[in-house]
């Protein structure tokens, strides 16, 4: 594979590691990427910003200003200018910094400015690696949208044996040529997703509704167009916002609202992804002033069912379209996701479960199950909800890598 023309932002921190940080660059450098490096302080102190230079061709980036001549070095021009940046070798120190934001040396405040995906590589000894606190850090950052390459097992510095070598520089190099590989697989696609809550009014200041956040449905909408597609994102009440230029927006109330846009667009679409929360009813009269107590010990209201957006674009779906429902279960889960993808035409259903810790509404963690037409099933560990959104996207249009617990071919019933 090639990297021709990629930019690349290499992040060099205070690790014995860092000599293959030049092994990495010459890497990159071999396969057509242009590479700026920016080194911590401590990172000098074990490989010289010469010999990273003569690798990678461009005078390396340390401190906020040359000491030359006192010219400023953009981190924000650097956020705008990578394609990716790649923290190798990345120490406890520095993971902690990003997670925190704790902008003290230039490889943070590029971090911070960083417009494109980020990739660390950790490296240090097996009781840091393992601690508490770094594991808090790593996680934090996953949730963040940082790919963690995981450190293997070896020597360490410390003449200790475990975990915490830097991954090599020649697999590191594998992962980044499949994440390029995968940027634009879903070029040419058109794909609408649904997200978020929906509500239906009671009276002008109360409504029916439920705990979505939406940011499941937002993180689909950005891994999408982020792999090449063209994203109509329908959103009921939500404060998120959209990041990626390739996302259309329509912003909705309710559920009928809702259902009148998935509607309209479908038929222009190559694939739906159903991840709103839609209110199965509504109040069957909304009342236009606002409703009063005055003493009232009880009060009823009449609901009626909403129009079923997955059952409307299943009927309406064709043969070259995809669809792609979720179910949120309490009970029974598989059987009813099952019967569900059947009733409602889908291709795919996404289950997940309240039983699960950390899945469902409001977090920033979800932890699925995929299930097919033609009976697989795949499932997933705890993870964030930006991981979740490749995962997905990874499985139903069967494109990239994807990391299941169970394998594909598992069968039910």
């Amino acid at each position: 594979m090639s990297l021709q023309g990629k930019h690349i932002v290499l992040g060099i921190t205070g690790s014995i590691a860092a000599y293959k940080s030049a092994i990495l660059t010459r890497l990159l450098v071999k396969r057509g990427a242009e590479v700026q490096i920016v080194i911590t302080p401590a990172g000098k102190e074990f490989i010289t910003p010469v010999t990273l230079s003569a690798l990678s061709g461009r005078p390396v980036i340390s401190e906020f200003f040359a000491s030359g001549d006192g010219t400023w070095h953009s981190h924000v021009d650097l956020g705008l200018w990578a394609d990716l940046m790649i923290v190798a070798p990345a120490t406890a120190s520095t993971l902690a910094k990003m997670a925190h934001g704790v902008a003290d040396n230039m490889l943070i405040t590029t971090y911070l400015s960083m417009k494109a995906p980020v990739f660390v590589a950790p490296a240090m000894d097996l009781d840091m690696f393992r601690h508490i606190t770094t594991s808090r850090n790593i996680e934090r950052l996953k949730r963040d949208g940082v790919q963690v390459i995981e450190p293997t097992e070896g020597e360490l510095a410390s003449h200790l044996e475990g975990k915490g070598r830097m991954e090599e520089p020649e697999h590191i190099i594998l992962l980044i040529e499949q994440f390029f590989a995968v940027q634009n697989d879903l070029q040419g696609k058109k794909i609408l997703i649904t997200a978020g809550p929906t509500y239906e009014r009671i009276d002008p200041v109360r409504f029916i509704g439920n705990f979505s956040s939406g940011k499941m449905g937002f993180s689909l909408a950005e891994e999408c167009a982020q792999r090449g597609a063209e994203v109509l994102l329908i959103a009921g009440p939500t404060a998120l916002k959209t990041m990626h230029p390739r996302i259309g927006r329509i912003d909705v109330e309710s559920a009928q609202q809702m259902h009148d846009a998935a509607v309209s667009a479908f038929p222009q679409m190559d694939a739906a992804i159903l991840s709103a929360a839609v209110a199965d009813y509504r109040p069957l009269r909304s009342r236009p002033e606002k409703m009063k107590r005055e003493g009232q010990e009880e009060f009823s209201l009449t609901l009626t069912t909403n129009p079923d957006i997955a059952a409307s674009l299943g009927q309406m779906k064709e043969a070259h379209q995809a669809l792609i429902g979720f179910a949120l279960e309490t009970n029974d889960e598989l059987l009813n996701a099952r019967k569900k993808l059947e009733r409602k035409n889908l291709d795919f259903i996404v289950l997940n479960s309240l039983q699960d810790e950390g899945a469902g509404f409001g977090g920033d963690t979800n932890k699925v199950t995929i299930l097919s037409r033609e009976g697989n099933k795949t499932s997933f560990g705890l993870k964030s909800k930006k991981e979740v959104a490749k995962d997905i996207v990874d499985i139903v249009f069967h494109v990239g890598p994807s990391h299941p617990i169970q394998d594909n071919s598992v069968k039910t019933g």
